[in-house]
């Protein structure tokens, strides 16, 4: 088996066996559905209900609010309590339209679509706009941009992203195991966007039985081909997986498309099916509730809005009070200071866990071990840079391609002297780009 990778990355303690064995459960909510109408890059969607307002499940309750924006669709049917701020995943407030669920999950009569082969390559992307898809992977960068290249025809690999390298998350295992037509047909439908290049699933070698699955299905699609990567973090990573699989490098200024490829993750893959081929919307996503504070680790098949209080409750609630709660992966989530949050189109995973380990270090002056500068994926110098970045030496941590940084957080793990390398240098990168968009 054929092991592609990259240079640096480590090997963490990956907590799969938590909840990779079980089957998905699907979620019915109970409370209010809270909508952030940013749940995207990009401009805010804008509401097009108002308070009082009746909803069924799959009516769309906000349009995009631009090229670079997603609308959001009803996940249940109801009343629109309220469109006000609410708090969500990053700790800030973000205007949400607020549902009352009636328990009813009454649907709206979804339109019927042409058979892919009928449709035109402009017609295929509206469905895809028009189902408010983005990436469901974490970066939620709406889909319809990612498959509409200046130069299509200069596309030779699309991608899909099956390597889920960050611990504990199995959702993307789930899928692929449970549900791995959906996931092949709907790499057909962005095949058929880009008639000369190639599909390949990229899966990490630690998922033996979901590569020879694949390989199986695919066996006489003669443009799609499924890679063997090695078990590695980041792997998963876009500019990571893309020199693996192909070869080409690419740079924080450059696009996946300027290398001639388009990556998509699993989940939003098997949404381009659902949209194209069923003509559903966005509406649900697979949320991995995972950690040693859980009762019942495992995958859920959340309705987007879903409060995550809920989602404990459904995981057997807490064995005892977890110490640290992170939206998403150790790696790169975001940590918890409150359950009362919805979770979004971009809600990976729920990890909550009975000891913070992070907590007790005590950061020590740098030893020079180099470590950092081994592991970096980015082929930077994480010590030298968070320097520059704790000191506002915004030159130097320009000169020294600070932001060819990809925030996977490899410096910080490996660090003996446990300084905060990957914060300091997100912290320097945000004011970098902040300047760049002004």
């Amino acid at each position: 088996m054929a092991r592609l990778t990259f240079s640096g990355g480590i090997h963490p303690y990956d907590g799969k066996d938590l909840s990779k064995d079980k089957p998905i459960k699907e979620v019915l909510p109970k409370g209010d559905l809270v909508y952030p109408l940013s749940q995207h890059i990009g401009a805010p969607a804008v509401p097009i209900v108002a308070k009082g307002d009746k909803v069924l499940t799959g009516q769309k309750i906000a349009e995009a609010g631009g090229f670079v924006s997603a609308p959001i669709y009803a996940t249940v049917s109801g009343t629109v309590k309220a469109i006000e701020p609410r708090r969500v995943v990053a700790g800030n407030m973000a205007m949400s339209i607020v549902v009352e669920n009636d328990g009813e999950y009454a649907e709206v009569e979804y339109q019927p679509v042409k058979p892919l082969e009928e449709q035109t390559r402009e017609e295929t992307i509206e469905l895809i706009k028009e189902a408010g898809i983005v990436g469901m992977g974490g970066a939620g960068f709406p889909t319809h941009v990612k498959l509409s290249p200046k130069e299509p025809e200069k596309i030779d690999y699309v991608i899909v992203n099956c390597a889920e390298c960050e611990p504990y998350l199995t959702s993307d295992y789930r899928r692929m195991i449970e549900e791995p037509e959906k996931l092949i047909q709907g790499l057909k439908v962005s095949l058929k966007l880009f008639e000369k290049a190639n599909g390949i699933l990229a899966v990490e070698d630690n998922k033996p039985d979901c590569i020879e699955l694949l390989k199986k299905l695919v066996k006489d699609e003669p443009r799609i081909h499924v890679k063997a990567l090695k078990t590695k973090y980041p792997q998963g990573s876009e500019r990571q997986l893309i020199y693996a699989v192909t070869g080409r490098a690419i740079n924080s200024s450059m696009l996946p498309a300027d290398a001639g490829c388009v990556v998509n993750n699993v989940d939003t893959v098997v949404a381009i099916y659902n949209a194209v081929i069923l003509g559903r919307p966005l509406m649900h996503r697979i949320v991995t509730v995972t950690g040693n504070a859980i009762a019942d680790p495992r995958n859920f098949l959340v309705r987007i809005g879903t409060n995550y209080h809920e989602l404990v409750e459904e995981a057997g609630g807490f064995i005892k009070e977890p110490a640290k709660i992170v939206s998403g992966g150790p790696m790169m989530g975001t940590a918890l200071f409150d359950l009362d949050v919805p979770t979004t189109k971009a809600s990976s995973a729920l990890l909550c866990m009975l000891k913070d380990e992070v907590s007790f270090w005590q950061p020590s002056a740098c030893i020079n071990c180099g470590r950092c500068v081994e592991v970096c994926p980015g082929r930077v110098l994480p010590s030298k840079l968070a320097d520059f970045a704790e000191h506002g030496d915004e030159e130097n941590f320009l000169k020294y391609n600070g932001m060819e940084c990809c925030e996977c957080g490899c410096c910080s793990f490996v660090c003996p002297a446990k300084r905060h390398l990957t914060q300091s240098i997100k912290s320097m990168r945000k004011i970098q780009l902040g300047k760049r968009k002004k």
